[in-house]
Formats: structure tokens, C-alpha cells, sequence
């Protein structure tokens, strides 16, 4: 079996899991309008200099209006989403949720493969998906509020959107990477609702900065690498390889901020790469 999507999916995992430990708090205090402005623009100037750069072209590809719409409510509906659950949610508890797009991936992607969903499959992704719950976490118990309805319901929708558009993306295969297109449309989309949330003050340094690396990193570089994984690769078992995001995000931290690794993070990584493994062995 060819390793290279697998490798791929693993370091967009790596990308988005480095986030904790190369920003640290940098992000807190940003609204969500000025998280998605200030890392878009800087994923959308990276990915197009990247694609000109590669493919010796003053221009980029663009999709036909399909895999448009595809592609804008996967980057900016699943990251405008997101941001917003979590400005909405208990960070622990809205995590988990959004958690839930591995789970999800290893579902669609097995009822479009099989055309039915066997029971040691959604037995296996629920493991999977228990490991990362461990893991976030942190084998406290979990409280979820009738005031939060909102942030939770907008946490699992940005899982349903991102799994939804990875296994779109991965049955429709286009010849073409039109990740950079994707996010030059999402850094529009966000400077005109940046522009429209009225009078901005610019935040810190600090901040811009580290929303400058999650732009570059965990959006732009991880889209190349996800974009080649999900075209290439089986899409089951690379839904399960996404559930390492988490645990990896722990280790990370804990070894450039000295930050603390929990008997859980253990456990749950152990209980993911297991999943993995087994779900690999299914299909």
C-alpha cells in the first residue's frame, strides 16, 4: 500500500496539532472576525505565491462553480464555524465536538466505499473518537449546559462540514490543486465580514503573530498536504489517522513549553493508534 497519502495526512495532523505549542495564549482576546481575517489573508498570500512558484505561472487554478461552493463552505464555513463554537462553548466541551469530524470521515467514507456501514467499523471510529474525548479531556468528566446549546450544535456542524467536504474532495479528485483558490475566496469572504464588523483597533504583536502562524501553518500548509492525502489516499484510514490531532497537540506542547503529559494523553493516543491499526487491518 502506497504510504504517501498517509504521510501527508499525518503532517497536516502535525501542522494542525503544532498550533498549542508555537502560540501558546497568543490567540486569546481575538475576536472571531479578526481570527478569521488574520489568518486567512496570510494562508491565501502563501498558498498562491506557493502554487505560482511551483507551477512557473503568474496565476492559479480555478475551479468551475461546483467544487466553488464546495470548497468556500469547507475552508470558510468549517473555520468560521469553528472559531465561533468555541467563542460559544466551554473550551473543553466545544473541543470534543469539533473533535467529532474524524468520526465522521471514517463513517462517510466506509458508507460510500461499502455502500453500508458494518458494525466494527462505527465500533472501531467510536473507539477512536472515545481516545481523542480522553485525551482533551484530560479523564475529567464532561458538563455539557443548556447554554451552550449553540456553541455545542455549531461545534458538531463544523465537524459535519469539514468531514463532509474531505470525502467530497476525495471522491470528486480533481486533476488540479485548488486549495489556493479555495483560500483566496475565504480571505475575501473574511475581509468583507472583517470590514463590516466595524471600527478595528489592530491587536497586539503578539497576537498577530500568532495568527500569522496559524495561517501559514496549520490553514496553508496543511491545506497542500491534506488536499494531496485526501485525493490519493483511502479515506477511512486516514480518518482515523486525524484522530491523533489531539494527542499530538499534548506532546507538542509539553515538549516546547514544558507543559504537563497526563496518564490520559497516554491512554488516549494508545487507544487511537490502536483504532488505527485495526481499522487499517478492516480495510
Amino acid at each position: 500500500m502506497p504510504m504517501k497519502p498517509y504521510l501527508y495526512a499525518l503532517g497536516a495532523v502535525l501542522c494542525w496539532a503544532s498550533l498549542p505549542a508555537a502560540t501558546g495564549s497568543g490567540l486569546d482576546g481575538l475576536s472571531v472576525t479578526e481570527l478569521l481575517f488574520f489568518s486567512f489573508v496570510p494562508a491565501a498570500l502563501y498558498l498562491t505565491a506557493q502554487e505560482m512558484i511551483l507551477s512557473r505561472q503568474m496565476s492559479i487554478p480555478w475551479p468551475d462553480l461546483k467544487l466553488t461552493m464546495l470548497g468556500l463552505a469547507g475552508i470558510f464555513g468549517y473555520h468560521a464555524l469553528y472559531y465561533l463554537a468555541l467563542d460559544h462553548a466551554p473550551l473543553v466541551e466545544g473541543a470534543i465536538l469539533t473533535t467529532t469530524w474524524s468520526f465522521w470521515i471514517v463513517v462517510f467514507s466506509s458508507i460510500l466505499a461499502a455502500k453500508s456501514l458494518s458494525l466494527p467499523v462505527l465500533a472501531v471510529a467510536l473507539v477512536g473518537l472515545m481516545g481523542a474525548g480522553l485525551v482533551v479531556s484530560g479523564g475529567e468528566g464532561l458538563q455539557f449546559e443548556a447554554r451552550y446549546l449553540s456553541g455545542y450544535l455549531m461545534a458538531l456542524g463544523c465537524g459535519l462540514v469539514w468531514s463532509s467536504f474531505s470525502v467530497a474532495l476525495s471522491r470528486l479528485k480533481p486533476k488540479r490543486d485548488y486549495m489556493p483558490a479555495f483560500t483566496v475566496l475565504a480571505a475575501l469572504f473574511s475581509a468583507v465580514v472583517y470590514a463590516a464588523s466595524g471600527p478595528q483597533t489592530l491587536p497586539p504583536a503578539k497576537a498577530l503573530f500568532s495568527a500569522l502562524y496559524l495561517g501559514l501553518v496549520p490553514l496553508g500548509l496543511s491545506f497542500t498536504l491534506w488536499n494531496k492525502a485526501v485525493t490519493t489516499g483511502n479515506m477511512t484510514l486516514i480518518g482515523y489517522l486525524s484522530y491523533l490531532t489531539p494527542p499530538l497537540a499534548v506532546l507538542l506542547a509539553a515538549l516546547t513549553r514544558g507543559a504537563a503529559v497526563t496518564p490520559h494523553a497516554v491512554v488516549g493516543m494508545i487507544v487511537i493508534l490502536a483504532a488505527a491499526f485495526v481499522g487499517r487491518r478492516m480495510g
